[in-house]
């Protein structure tokens, strides 16, 4: 890829993608619907394989409180489970926040039988979703496009999600964008924003004293949304009412493009196509975003910010980045590159006036890299250099298995590692630690690189970096369960699958999941001979959880606690015997003093005193 490639061409390509097809258009037809027959609910409809659902834009916040901008923890939706992706890593930031109203509204749908089984329907039918929603039907959308991709992804599915909306207002903080960013779901999300429409630009102001005047405006845009023109026009704001709303968040919109910065309670997420009468650009970066709303807004009126919001239907069908109107341009007025003339022919798309060109070019410029900067292609190359000198520490991590598994204690590399520094004072282990911290700031990295958008957007399908984060996942992680119940962290802080899991491994196990479902391969594939590595990284976790458990039910005298201790401990020897019996396991799984074979011993006694005849006669709970 050329050095200066813009570093918004992931949303070129988006636009030129919906330039391209039907999806514009089909989607808006359908808000349409959605508005005039649907008010506070949503419409279905299948064109081939691909499912829509429209939400409608007359939705009633369901929130009473003044500011209009009232957030709430996403995490406080299902108990947490609905949207765990987004807010299960945030790593000490702020909490992932969404507009408390607007999680209502979406709740409410989510909880209904209907929204449930029209949701089924759809994914049934499809391999691709189009979620869309004009007003705030499109944050409604937006929601719904986050739950469902945390929910494809929870079952590794391979359907599609693309998000639509026309005129939606903002959603959450800074911490809801990046935690998009770092699902790499920024390309799931297109707002087509309109160059005069306030309803974007609203939550940028803080608006709780024009509480009375945006009820009244809420309130004559869902009446035009759902009467049909010849019914006349609903009652209008006064013009001095829509000047001091227009001067009011033209104001705040203008300190945040200055500041340049996340100052805002709301913070734009995903790509933003920004149309007018001529064509349309769009921009994928948060701050370019901002400046580029107040810039448009400049060229507005208080009039037309209103009445914009629902002439979306004018604009769909203009809204090409590959046919741009190009008159105005002299041959000598052409810019000298390729970059600056594009810059300029989006900007005269979208009628930006000549005095304030020149900030409307730097806007589009931020999102440019520098001529000294890597690309993602260069950094990948880089990040495959790197890893080819950390070789040396695998293969030490390997040496040191290969060793525990040959040695006199018969215990496996697992329980060595675990063991390090109470039975043995080895220089061996310090050293494999170090190499095994060393590797785990490897791939720390190259998440943090992927989280920021530092590398290309097709680097986690890539075989290379499958299989050499699924081999350091397979070698490394046990080293990390033995160090995590080594030191007793359990006791504290819960075990290791719930509660001591980097999130790398659970990025790592995505990647080889999606590389199995594409290329079709088996998980069951027959052995000849056991595997190097024990296919189920976290096998020792599973191991140590039905150790406490066999303690336990030795003393319950609860007998359906018992009956539910024992239910797990046979269903965890089960899940090993097959993975034995597979050979999916290492051989210093099955060494004589190994934690597992330990287990087992204990377990078969265990057993025959549960199906004694004394147990049989009296109950299960008197063995223990």
């Amino acid at each position: 890829m050329d050095a200066e490639a813009s570093s918004f061409e992931t949303s070129e390509v988006l636009a030129t993608f919906l330039a391209s097809t039907p999806l514009l258009p089909e989607s808006w037809r359908l808000c349409s619907i959605a508005n005039t027959t649907a008010p506070g609910s949503f419409v279905t409809e299948q064109v081939g394989d691909v499912g829509f659902i429209a939400f409608s834009g007359i939705q009633l916040p369901g929130s009473s409180e003044p500011s209009w901008r009232n957030l709430v923890p996403l995490e406080s939706a299902g108990n947490g489970t609905m949207f765990s992706q987004l807010h299960r890593h945030n790593g000490g930031q702020e909490p992932v926040m969404v507009h408390a109203g607007m999680l209502q509204i979406f709740l409410s749908m989510h909880n209904s039988p209907s929204f449930k089984d029209q949701i089924s329907a759809v994914r049934e039918k499809s391999k691709s979703i189009i979620v869309t929603g004009h007003s705030m039907g499109g944050t409604t959308a937006s929601l719904c496009t986050l739950w469902l991709l945390s929910h494809l992804q929870s079952v590794s599915s391979p359907l599609t999600v693309l998000c639509i909306t026309f005129g939606s207002p903002l959603l959450g903080n800074g911490s809801l964008s990046r935690a998009i960013l770092r699902e790499r779901w920024g390309g799931n999300f297109c707002h087509v924003v309109s160059k005069h429409d306030i309803m974007p630009r609203l939550l940028f102001a803080p608006l709780a004293s024009l509480t009375p005047l945006l009820h009244f405006l809420l309130q004559y845009w869902h009446l035009s949304m759902m009467t049909p023109p010849h019914f006349g026009e609903p009652a209008q704001l006064r013009n001095e009412d829509k000047a001091e709303l227009f001067r009011f968040v033209l104001f705040h919109l203008g300190v945040l493009a200055q500041a340049g910065e996340e100052t805002s309670l709301f913070w734009p997420l995903g790509s933003y196509l920004f149309c007018s009468e001529e064509g349309a650009i769009c921009v994928d970066k948060a701050v370019s975003v901002t400046k580029m709303m107040h810039l448009m807004l400049m060229n507005s009126t208080p009039s037309s910010s209103i009445e914009d919001h629902l002439n979306y239907g004018d604009y769909v069908g203009k809204a090409s980045v590959q046919f741009m109107n190009q008159r105005g341009f002299m041959q000598a007025d052409l810019p000298e590159s390729s970059y600056e003339a594009g810059v300029a022919l989006a900007l005269h798309s979208l009628g930006i006036e000549q005095s304030v060109a020149g900030p409307a070019k730097d806007c589009l410029k931020i999102a440019r890299p520098r001529r000294m900067d890597r690309t993602p292609y260069l950094k990948s190359a880089e990040l495959a250099i790197r890893l080819s000198k950390y070789a040396p520490y695998r293969a030490e991590i390997e040496w040191y298995k290969a060793f525990c598994d040959k040695s006199e204690d018969k215990m496996g590399y697992y329980d060595c590692f675990k063991q390090w520094g109470s039975i043995s004072n080895s220089k061996r282990e310090p050293r494999v630690n170090l190499n095994r911290i060393k590797l785990s700031k490897f791939w720390d990295d190259v998440i943090s690189m992927l989280d920021t958008n530092q590398l290309p957007h097709d680097f986690n399908r890539r075989s290379k970096w499958v299989n050499a984060s699924h081999s350091y996942k397979l070698l490394v992680e046990p080293m990390d369960i033995a160090e995590y119940y080594g030191k007793r962290r359990h006791l504290d802080q819960g075990h290791y699958l719930k509660h001591g899991r980097e999130r790398r491994y659970e990025i790592f196990d995505r990647w080889w999941s999606e590389k199995e479902r594409n290329s079709g391969a088996g998980v069951n594939t027959e052995r000849s001979k056991f595997a190097g590595l024990t296919q189920d990284s976290c096998f020792w976790a599973r191991v140590e959880e039905a150790r406490e458990w066999l303690e336990n039910v030795k003393s319950e005298s609860d007998k359906r606690k018992a009956s539910f201790l024992w239910e797990n401990i046979e269903a965890f020897e089960t899940y090993a015997r097959e993975l034995v019996e597979s050979k999916q396991v290492s051989v210093d799984v099955l060494a004589e003093n190994s934690s597992y074979s330990l287990w087992m011993v204990e377990y078969r006694a265990l057993k025959s005193k549960v199906l004694s005849p004394q147990s049989i006669l009296h109950g299960p709970s008197s063995a223990f």
